[in-house]
């Protein structure tokens, strides 16, 4: 039987602003190249993510309406404006930018686990081309792929996990029922949030359906 995630909002938040601080620290470390890099998400640069994730923290509901409706529910368009008011004129100033919404509540919405998703991610979509270590505990990794496996949010991610049984090998996720797909937790929610890249931590029979799922 699945163990219910009696995760509280101030945990979650508190959750936040430990990935935020721990990856701001390791972007300290990086030179020109690296924050030019491609990251795995999409089109957008190392530094273009971290850009997009200072935007995220800034950015109230009443404020993502405007933009979003500014944008004509172009919701790509809405996040590549509030990026580039982000970004700033340096990679320096992109990660001081970073640094000061480390403790941010500020979200577009109350869907808490999602902002802890956000950086979790985008974290790893930083990480994983640079080759950098992930620093996200894989209880709080769970927390997050708990949430993507019960909702279609900003991303399709229990549409990808449904019909599969999802289980951890480093922690209590344990979701779902079907062909099995095992592995790190954090690889885990990252095939749930769609990066084909992780795949290649997995193991199990419903791995070749996730895949098509995503490629699809």
């Amino acid at each position: 039987m699945p163990v219910p995630d009696r995760t509280t909002t101030r945990d979650l938040w508190a959750a936040v602003h430990a990935e935020r601080a721990a990856l701001a620290d390791q972007l300290s470390t990086l030179d020109d190249e690296q924050w030019a890099a491609p990251s795995l998400c999409g089109r957008w640069s190392v530094r273009e993510v971290v850009a997009h994730l200072t935007a995220a923290a800034s950015v109230g509901r009443v404020r993502w309406l405007t933009s979003v409706l500014g944008a004509r529910f172009d919701v790509d368009l809405h996040n590549q404006r509030r990026l580039v008011e982000h970004l700033g004129a340096s990679p320096q100033d992109t990660l001081a930018g970073l640094r000061r919404v480390v403790t941010s509540t500020t979200a577009a919405s109350g869907h808490t686990p999602a902002w802890l998703g956000e950086v979790v991610v985008h974290g790893q979509d930083i990480r994983r081309p640079l080759g950098l270590p992930a620093t996200t505990p894989p209880g709080r990794a769970e927390t997050v792929a708990r949430f993507f496996a019960s909702r279609d949010f900003t991303v399709p991610s229990r549409t990808t996990g449904e019909g599969l049984r999802l289980r951890a090998d480093d922690s209590g996720l344990d979701v779902g029922t079907g062909l099995e797909v095992v592995g790190p937790t954090v690889a885990l929610t990252m095939v749930l949030a769609g990066r084909a890249a992780f795949l290649e931590d997995l193991s199990g029979p419903g791995v070749p359906t996730v895949a098509g799922r995503i490629a699809g």
